[in-house]
């Protein structure tokens, strides 16, 4: 079984675009790896069929029954996650247990927290694993960690010998957890100036932790210029350059709806589809 994880320095690369229309062109267990900001249901529209929960951190709980308010939690806590009258604030608690660690009574635990959900879906191409972290919660990493786990259970079981990752942009936890481990990390990047510096960071990520990887240039002539500042940057680097895809309103009309590049334009579909036999080619 090998995963392929579909990446970019940045937002708004068109990462998700190119990981639905991959999708079309592959019999693989989808595992959507944004999980702050999950976008690829809304192409591929699927139909929830098992849902989990996710405990990523803990919680400080006090039992007003042991607690003689001696105030030792409030004087510890370094995030005000105490009031005035020793109650444990929850959007302040950070769960370090420090307060647990010098209650006296034994008043204060700590308790895991759920703090998103897990989903397998069904999709017209086939299973999805997502995931939705609740708003202000972190851990996003450990999230991430296990989407790719249900994914990987999946693909098991489906028998299917592929795993298409849509992952997180920057360069952060979430990131780094879509892609270790990975047979193959595709990078999308754009010609602006801030792809260009994002393009460099994300593949230092992936290069220190000895990941094959190739670059696609979405969007490639919107600045001929920057592009081929990047092509420069493949070349001088050693990294394959699978394709470049132009800028089209076509494509803003397929998400719109609901479609994948392959399935709504078919001059769109030929591009990807020769993108992707590259990225066959060297896998």
């Amino acid at each position: 079984m090998k995963e392929i994880a579909i990446i970019s320095g940045k937002g708004g690369t068109g990462k998700t675009t190119v990981t639905a229309a991959f999708a079309g062109l592959c019999d693989a267990v989808l595992a959507d790896c944004d999980v702050d900001a999950s976008n690829l249901p809304l192409v591929l529209t699927p139909d929830i069929v098992r849902e989990e929960e996710f405990r990523g951190s803990s919680m400080a709980v006090k039992d007003p029954d042991l607690c003689i308010e001696c105030g030792e939690c409030e004087k510890v806590c370094r995030f005000g996650a105490v009031d005035s009258k020793y109650n444990i604030i929850p959007v302040k608690c950070e769960g370090c247990g420090t307060c647990t660690v010098v209650c006296p009574q034994g008043a204060l635990t700590l308790e895991e927290r759920v703090t998103g959900r897990v989903f397998v879906s069904t999709t017209r191409f086939g299973p999805m694993v997502h995931a939705t972290l609740f708003m202000g919660e972190e851990a996003s990493g450990k999230l991430v960690a296990r989407v790719r786990d249900v994914a990987v259970e999946l693909a098991e079981k489906k028998e299917k010998e592929l795993i298409l990752i849509d992952g997180s942009p920057g360069i952060g936890c979430p990131v780094i957890a879509s892609v270790v481990g990975t047979a193959m990390v595709v990078i999308v990047t754009e010609p602006t100036l801030s792809g260009i510096y994002d393009l460099d960071r994300i593949y230092q990520v992936v290069a220190h932790f000895n990941i094959p990887s190739c670059v696609l240039i979405n969007k490639y002539d919107i600045n001929i210029e920057n592009a081929q500042k990047i092509e420069s940057w493949c070349t001088e680097t050693g990294v394959p350059l699978v394709g470049k895809i132009l800028y089209d309103t076509h494509v803003t009309e397929a998400m719109v709806s609901q479609k994948t590049l392959v399935e709504y334009d078919d001059n769109m579909a030929k591009t990807v589809k020769e993108v992707w036999n590259r990225i066959q080619d060297i896998m």
